[in-house]
């Protein structure tokens, strides 16, 4: 499958942010705060917007990735990794020495997978355990 990753508006992520990570809640309440002060990227297909995600540089050197989410539908076709490699990339080039995220627990054999470390800093929010993993660029 092809994709193209661009970098896109906060507000377009807000529909996949609500249908893959929080269903329950409204679509209103996927708007954060720091969407302003983030970049955000999104993968296409056939023009269909299938992956987001959102990056922070929390201070320099250190970015974080918030609210990574790819459409059930295409789960388990490398298009996270796609987009993860990409986001690595731009952070790296952009004098990044960290990158990071607070990953659900259900999701940390993915991070594994393309060389993240466990902090061993664990917490719940909303329902959702989370550990913070890391990896040095």
């Amino acid at each position: 499958m092809k994709i193209s990753i661009e970098q896109i508006r906060p507000e377009l992520t807000w529909h996949l942010r609500q249908k893959v990570l929080y269903p329950a809640q409204k679509l209103y309440e996927m708007e954060m705060d720091e969407d302003l002060d983030g970049i955000h990227f999104g993968a296409f297909t056939n023009n269909k917007l299938i992956a987001i995600v959102s990056l922070f540089e929390v201070k320099s050197g250190d970015f974080q990735f918030r609210k990574f989410a790819v459409d059930a539908e295409y789960q388990g076709k490398r298009i996270g990794n796609e987009l993860l490699t990409y986001i690595t990339d731009f952070a790296r080039n952009e004098g990044g020495k960290r990158l990071w995220c607070n990953a659900r627990s259900t999701a940390t054999g993915f991070y594994d997978k393309n060389g993240f470390s466990h902090t061993g800093e664990f917490f719940t929010r909303n329902g959702f355990d989370y550990e913070i993993l890391e990896k040095s660029l």
